[in-house]
């Protein structure tokens, strides 16, 4: 990469640290004390706790699980635009993909949006979320697609548990053994998460190319990704521009469930959306009747509405999620332009 590309500078090194102690405080709030037999879901990120795509548009939850043990799962739809429940084959993006999926077309909620379903290796009636050999973890998903981003409200509440079905004996007291063995989880979790991080560069939804999406296609490659969305369908690239220079995005949103695009820094952290805007749904783009928009991605304010704020920075990643799509998703086409 050349100097544009801010690799291997001050900036890049600061972002580093960050994006491993975001990770490590995610694996000492999730696995430290993980215990399958009495699980808990976690707050996957947060506008303080970003990693592996975070999304300003969207509420994750995420609980240790283990399929020798079956679960109730209770919740309430809390008015999201999609609901969904992954099941995770190992814990981190070299993990085995994904087990299973359940969103809210495949699960009954009641007239207040109330839910529960359960969770095992042996299908029961009603709600089930199948866990398969080898599954570890569930992941919760909840996107809102409206002005305000979910993440910068913070009075939003989406109630949800888990609970193991059959009784358990109190935990024993915490001793050096348990302690290793929680270290150890923690350890793994960011290790699967930091240093692999170029594994997935072969999937045909990243360009390497800067400034040009790979058209945006269904395909099963999410599947073989430890946390991506079996329902979004993805496109990503590196965006690099000079201090005078925007890239302009020309589309438009295909009949779906939901859509947006996100700046992330290389580390798949969004930048700061509490304070800029970072991220575009449906319902904050500027768009013609027949959903056909125009993006510009710039350093500084170039009198759009659809203004994407870099924070200054030389390279990031772009990054867009579409999801549930009812037909095929139109090229996304960019050029570069000078600002005066």
């Amino acid at each position: 990469a050349t100097a544009e590309w801010n690799l291997r500078t001050p900036q890049d090194f600061a972002e580093a640290r960050r994006a491993l102690l975001h990770t490590l405080m995610h694996a000492l709030e999730s696995w430290l004390e993980a215990d399958p037999a009495r699980p808990f879901f976690t707050a996957f990120i947060h506008q303080h706790k970003k990693l592996l795509g975070d999304n300003p548009d969207a509420r994750y939850f995420s609980a240790v699980i283990d399929p020798a043990h079956s679960y109730r799962i209770r919740g309430n739809l809390a008015d999201a635009t999609y609901t969904s429940f992954t099941v995770e084959l190992g814990a981190g993006v070299d993990g085995d993909g994904i087990g299973s999926t359940l969103n809210d077309t495949e699960f009954t909620a009641d007239a207040n949006g109330d839910y529960e379903m359960i969770a095992s290796a042996t299908k029961v009636s009603g709600n089930w979320l199948q866990l398969p050999p080898g599954a570890s973890s569930i992941t919760t998903r909840h996107y809102y697609e409206r002005k305000l981003s979910v993440n910068n409200d913070r009075m939003h509440h989406i109630p949800i548990d888990i609970q193991n079905l059959h009784t358990v004996e109190p935990r024993p007291a915490w001793d050096d053994a348990s302690i290793a063995a929680g270290i150890r989880r923690v350890t793994g979790f960011v290790k699967r998460n930091t240093i692999p991080m170029n594994a997935g560069s072969d999937l045909p939804w990243v360009s390497r190319v800067p400034n040009q999406f790979p058209a945006p296609k269904k395909d099963a490659t999410n599947e073989s990704v430890t946390y991506a969305a079996k329902d979004n369908v993805y496109s990503m690239a590196p965006f690099v521009l000079a201090p005078n220079q925007a890239l302009v995005i020309r589309g438009r949103f295909p009949k779906c469930r939901f859509a947006n695009v996100v700046l992330f820094n290389r580390f798949l952290q969004t930048l700061n959306y509490e304070e800029r805007q970072i991220s575009l749904n449906r319902a904050q783009t500027r768009q013609d009747e027949d959903g056909n928009f125009e993006m510009i991605v710039a350093h500084r304010d170039p009198g759009s509405p659809n203004w994407l704020d870099t924070e200054g920075r030389a390279y990031g990643i772009i990054f867009w999620r579409f999801q549930l799509a009812e037909e095929e998703i139109p090229p996304l086409e960019t050029a570069v332009v000078t600002l005066p």
